[in-house]
């Protein structure tokens, strides 16, 4: 009786590959997505257009984002950079010589191996470093009153903030405004233990009353006072620092992004990064039309590496012009 082959599994090495390389795709997306919302704030600065507004308000409205950023978002980077960990640790670079130590090709398929590595370090420390800043060293604080949220952040005064203020429609407090919330709400207190009293004397009948509407209103008025105090001592204020608030998170995401983009070190530093990213996400793009058999041919595969470069040009112009462009625009250079 002729024996029976067993059918040889997938690799998991395979498998963790094809992931990498479907996550890859996945980052090189988000990125373009990302550097476009970014560059519309630059156009902000320039021309009052509130388009970075408008689109960070439409994804902070989605529902459940917290899962859809963890899933979406979170999960897969999670995969591509612990394999990616792996790749860079594990690699070993041909394209430049070591003293004859080991061998070296000087094709371009070389030196894009291994700028592939090169680059993959410098975003995972611009990714921590990023996502540190923005979402949680310099992200809003929210407060969610009776009849809305409120978002609260912290800025250093210059010359330009007063205006971009206005143009958002926000409330700037500074120390002395601060104050005045927190006397406002100690009055409140002392007025609320009369209306406590009274609330006591009418009872809990299951009767409408006007009286006791007007009550529940001023106990909802106290207590968004209070939230509000809450939010705006929240931050230690230097001298020349304030409080701003708003009812929508993304007007203080595009003062967030104004505030990092008036250090030219920051903007340096952010434009070797998005450098990083573009050459990585574009160069990974291109393999992976090729490890998923979409380019067979040698002339498909040279056509695909001027469409990469394109995608890197139009990718490096969204990035510089969300940093320079609000650099140049609003950190008082030509204010």
């Amino acid at each position: 009786m002729a024996a029976v082959a067993s059918p040889r599994s997938v690799p998991r090495a395979f498998v963790w590959r094809r992931l990498h390389s479907l996550t890859g795709l996945w980052f090189l997306i988000f990125l373009l997505e990302h550097m476009f919302t970014n560059s519309q704030a630059a156009i902000f600065f320039g021309a009052s257009i509130p388009w970075f507004v408008n689109s960070v308000n439409f994804l902070h409205h989605l529902p459940y984002l917290p899962l859809v950023e963890t899933l979406l978002l979170g999960v897969p980077m999670a995969l591509h950079a612990i394999w990616g960990v792996w790749y860079m640790f594990t690699a070993k670079s041909n394209a430049v010589g070591r003293g004859g130590k080991s061998p070296h090709l000087k094709y371009e398929r070389n030196k894009a191996y291994s700028m592939q590595r090169i680059t993959a370090w410098l975003i995972l420390v611009g990714i921590i470093f990023h996502v540190a800043q923005m979402r949680f060293i310099m992200y809003p604080v929210k407060q969610h009153m009776s009849k809305h949220s409120e978002a609260f952040g912290r800025y250093k005064v210059d010359s330009n903030l007063y205006k971009v203020a206005t143009q958002l429609g926000v409330t700037v407090y500074g120390s002395a405004a601060i104050d005045a919330e927190k006397q406002k709400l100690s009055s409140l207190k002392n007025k609320m233990s009369l209306v406590e009293k009274r609330k006591n004397d009418l009872g809990d009948a299951g009767v409408y009353d006007k009286e006791k509407e007007e009550i529940y209103q001023n106990i909802a008025t106290l207590q968004d006072q209070e939230k509000l105090v809450a939010g705006l001592t929240h931050f230690h204020l230097a001298k020349d620092q304030v409080v701003i608030a708003s009812k929508k998170s993304a007007d203080l995401i595009l003062l967030n992004v104004r505030q990092a983009f008036q250090s030219l070190w920051m903007c340096i530093l952010y434009t070797v990064f998005v450098l990083a990213a573009v050459i990585h996400g574009c160069n990974g793009f291109w393999t992976f039309c090729i490890t998923w058999g979409l380019l067979l041919s040698k002339k498909s595969q040279n056509s695909w590496v001027h469409f990469s470069y394109g995608l890197a040009f139009v990718m490096v112009a969204l990035g510089s012009l969300a940093i320079w462009g609000s650099f140049f625009f609003n950190a008082g250079i030509h204010g």
